[in-house]
């Protein structure tokens, strides 16, 4: 599998800790200019860095002939280019490849209403260090107590309080799903459609069998959470009758197909590639596309009549692919079941309504055990990454915090999926057809040099030789298994990852351990599936709606532009977590909670709560009177006079100080006694001293709860 190359000089001579931040960044982001080297060079920094370090500076270029030249506050979007020992911002070269426009000067927050008809605005960026802004009466507009507003900055100066005025209105705090419309907001996510885009969904009509094959008849099923209201896959397993592949299986996907109603060029569409994915909150979901499409005509209900792309697959016993073939067709889901229904009917602890329900479903798990088969063959990357749900009470607030258990139905499910992408991008690799490739590099040599530090502080020796594979990684995490050290290992293994994307360049799919990959099956929810869709459409003639071909450069905009709005997808969705754990919380100051020590910056340390998954940061001036150093090889902060340290992973007892349901901080005070650790040696890189009862040492922790430094982990 080849590796993608990375800015020049990554390697050669740099910092472990600024070539590590660098090495996070995907090769195109947008970033903020911030300023001017003494040279008159512009400098700027990431938008959206989500890490607990600060994040990288970069100096900027600016093509000569480019007419628009950007200055402080323009966003822009950049290029890595290089990095070079220069000592201005640790060398750090981006290349301007395109004007985004001004910083906003919107400031979203809570309206709190003052004397005399003035107010005050407390905002909702966790950065904003607790600072209102104030808002004279002349500017209130018709903001009432509590609303959730957005104003504009009138006067920046540094002396006395910011002064804004309201320019918008957005909503009450005191009704349902505050939480979720505060991260809408936040991360400007387009949440209402057009109404010519609504006009051209509601004039759809229902697609015919002409062109398709008939598939009506096929017992295929949708296994989905039980509150899924679209259904975009299902699903069908047999037995193959060919005497020469024993105990082989036919295995059947079929995806619905939007692309029968989501034409290009269209309002539909350019709506589409606009919001690049849906949003899925705890109290609501931003659909990518109108609900007249993504609940009603490309949903595979129960009982319907419904369009879709078919992929039929021939494996053998241990699971290997012999052929595969694509179809369009119509089809005819004859069972909606949820994941914990199907686990039952398959364990044999429920009987299913319909006798045929078993039949279906046993055929379908020996077909998946024979999947399993191969994926362990395959050797992907094996986190256990357990996953949290939030459930809602009636106004929208958190009423319990569950763990979803993981179940053979779910794996049976996510096994069809990869297998059904995986055949997508072969067939279009086949017919030379252009396709977004679902990408995920291989860790960077700085990630690689962090996690074989930290391994080594446990005593097991990463080798330095051989290629990177998947498996290298699961023996780390199978040699740390149930011990003290799991937690901590799965992190550092996860952070060493590099973040999944979109492109027209195939460099494989580093975590799944697989050559070929793109995504094919949630064209409801994903733009980039669409893509695929049209593309095999086209490719394989299966109809005239398939759209023209997209050149490279076109995919490649799309695939930056797709890849960003996942991303800001998952930064809303992991605010609205924090914001309605907080609200849920805000009741229990004072309360001592069992947590995990999830984050350490050389100013403090961030503890994720064992049972509900809430995140707070403890400063390191409230944690006891000692000189502490951060130690980023062991990722620790370690006492100086006694020894005293506390290290990623560890499990402590905390008191909750203080929680913010307005910007989703928490934070909290230290119980647990550190452990005894070897003291870090002045001069040892990473070394950074850290005094707990002297706050003004080192840099604010950013905002009230310290937050500024985000929360580690990334999305795969």
């Amino acid at each position: 599998m080849a590796k993608r190359q990375g800015p020049k000089g990554l390697d050669a001579g740099q910092p472990l800790d600024q070539a590590d931040r660098v090495s996070r960044l995907p090769p195109v982001f947008a970033a903020e200019i911030t300023g001017r080297t003494r040279d008159g060079e512009l400098v700027g920094v990431p938008l959206d860095w989500t890490d607990e370090d600060e994040p990288p500076k970069l100096v900027l270029h600016i093509p000569r002939a480019d007419k628009r030249q950007p200055g402080v506050g323009d966003h822009v979007l950049v290029k890595l280019d290089r990095i070079t020992n220069a000592r201005d911002f640790g060398g750090v070269h981006a290349r301007v490849m395109k004007v985004l426009g001004r910083k906003p000067q919107r400031v979203l927050g809570i309206f709190r209403a003052h004397g005399g008809g003035s107010g005050r605005l407390l905002p909702i960026d966790k950065k904003s260090n607790g600072q209102e802004i104030a808002i004279g009466p002349a500017h209130v507009a018709d903001a009432e107590d509590g609303d959730l507003v957005a104003v504009e900055i009138i006067n920046e100066s540094r002396l006395g309080l910011l002064t804004a005025k309201v320019v918008e209105r957005i909503g009450s705090l005191s009704g349902e799903r505050a939480a979720s419309m505060i991260a809408i907001h936040a991360h400007r996510i387009p949440h209402v459609f057009p109404n010519e885009v609504v006009a051209a969904a509601e004039g759809l009509c229902q697609v015919t069998l002409k062109g398709r094959e008939d598939w009506r008849g096929l017992p295929l099923v949708t296994i989905d959470p039980v509150d899924a209201k679209d259904h975009d896959d299902a699903v069908h397993a047999v037995a193959d009758d060919d005497a020469g592949n024993p105990d082989g299986h036919v295995i059947t996907i079929a995806i619905a197909d939007v692309s029968a109603y989501v034409t290009t060029p269209s309002v539909l569409d350019d709506e589409a590639v606009l919001r690049g994915n849906s949003v899925y909150f705890p109290d609501r979901v931003v659909p990518m596309l109108p609900e007249r499409i993504s609940n009603n005509l490309c949903s595979l209900i129960e009982g319907q009549d419904r369009p879709a792309l078919a992929v039929r697959v021939v494996v053998d016993r241990n699971g290997r692919k012999r052929s595969h073939s694509f179809h369009r067709v119509m089809m005819r889901s004859h069972a909606k079941l949820p994941y914990e229904v199907a686990q039952a009917i398959i364990d044999g602890r429920s009987e299913p309504t319909d006798p045929a329900h078993l039949t279906w479903l046993k055929a379908l798990h020996a077909a998946y055990r024979s999947l399993a088969k191969a994926r362990d063959t395959r050797g992907p990357l094996a986190l256990d990454l357990p996953e949290r749900k939030l459930m809602l009470d009636k106004q929208g607030r958190v009423e319990a915090v569950v763990m979803k258990d993981r179940l053979d139905a779910h794996r049976l499910i996510e096994e069809m999926m990869i297998l059904a992408n995986a055949c997508a991008a072969e067939t279009l690799i086949e017919k030379r057809t252009g396709l977004l490739f679902r990408i995920h590099d291989e860790p960077s040599l700085a990630k690689m040099e962090t996690l074989r530090a930290f391994l080594k502080s446990l005593d097991f020796d990463l080798p330095k030789s051989g290629g990177l594979r998947p498996e290298m990684f699961n023996r780390i995490l199978a040699r740390f298994k149930d011990t003290d050290q799991t937690a901590l290992v799965n992190d550092m293994v996860l952070r060493s990852q590099a973040q999944a994307e979109y492109a027209p360049d195939n460099i494989g799919h580093f975590g799944l351990c697989l050559r070929n990959y793109a995504h094919f099956t949630s064209p409801i929810r994903r733009y980039a599936d669409l893509v695929v869709h049209r593309a095999l459409i086209r490719a394989l003639g299966l109809g005239d709606d398939g759209g023209e071909a997209l050149n490279g450069a076109t995919l490649r905009q799309i695939g930056e532009q797709i890849s960003a709005t996942e991303r800001r997808a998952m930064m809303a969705e992991r605010d609205t977590f924090d914001r309605l754990l907080a609200d849920h919380l805000s009741s229990k100051i004072g309360a001592t909670f069992k947590g995990r020590i999830s984050g350490v910056t050389r100013v403090g340390l961030f503890v994720k709560l064992t049972d509900t998954g809430a995140d707070g940061f403890i400063p390191a001036s409230k944690i006891g009177a000692d000189f502490f150093r951060h130690d980023e090889v062991r990722q620790a902060l370690v006492g100086d006079r006694t020894g005293e340290g506390y290290q990623l992973g560890d499990i402590v007892e905390v008191r909750l100080a203080e929680a913010e349901a307005i910007t989703g901080g928490m934070r909290f005070d230290m119980l647990s006694d550190g452990k005894a650790m070897r003291p870090v040696a002045d001069g040892k890189r990473g070394g950074r001293r850290t005094r707990r009862d002297v706050t003004s040492r080192g840099p604010k922790p950013g905002g009230k709860f310290g937050s500024k430094y985000g929360r580690g982990g990334r999305k795969r």
